[in-house]
């Protein structure tokens, strides 16, 4: 099974890691600032660039922190399309700033949703979820190192396996009557929603 691993940081190093580790062949294109993932592709001798435009036709991409639209010309470059994670438990909380708007709305629990992307922000088919409690104490980055990015690792592999055994991959309708989209959180406001200054 050929694997695109587009993204960045370490959720995307840490799923390549991993597909080596399952012996799927992967290419890597690295699209943020961040060179964690760059250095993780280069050290692995993975073939990769820095630009969508560079995905190869392949089996599978894998959209792990990737905060690009990839257009449909794009995802069609992959036989069973482009699964994605995304750090809530969808429908709820679509948007850029999920993790953000999860602590400042001071829920109780969130999760994280591995989905099938469309042309919509955060709407495809969901693939599986997994949830997890957020703590009185929780940051939006304690919280996504703690719980959220390893989970989407685990969601994200456990979609891999299951299209390499089934040759599908299984999904199910989001329910848009549930579905809620925040934009991006304003920075100014973080420590004051967290009883800073």
């Amino acid at each position: 099974m050929h694997v695109v691993i587009v993204g960045q940081k370490w959720l995307a190093a840490a799923v390549l890691q991993a597909c080596h580790t399952k012996h799927y062949t992967v290419s890597a294109v690295a699209t943020g600032g961040d060179d964690t993932f760059r250095r993780a592709a280069h050290a692995a001798g993975v073939l990769h660039g820095e630009a969508v435009t560079q995905i190869p036709a392949c089996d599978l991409i894998v959209a792990a922190h990737l905060h690009d639209y990839l257009p449909a010309a794009i995802r069609a470059r992959a036989r069973h399309g482009v699964l994605a994670y995304h750090p809530s438990l969808l429908p709820r909380h679509r948007g850029r700033d999920a993790v953000r708007w999860a602590i400042h709305m001071r829920e109780a629990i969130t999760g994280g949703t591995v989905y099938l992307m469309d042309d919509g922000a955060d709407t495809g088919g969901i693939v599986a979820q997994d949830w997890c409690h957020i703590r009185p104490d929780d940051t939006p980055e304690s919280l996504w190192r703690r719980e959220l990015a390893p989970m989407g690792v685990r969601l994200i592999m456990a979609a891999l396996d299951t299209l390499h055994t089934n040759g599908a991959l299984p999904h199910r309708a989001q329910d848009d009557a549930l579905a809620t989209f925040e934009p991006a959180f304003p920075r100014h406001k973080i420590a004051d929603a967290r009883g800073g200054k």
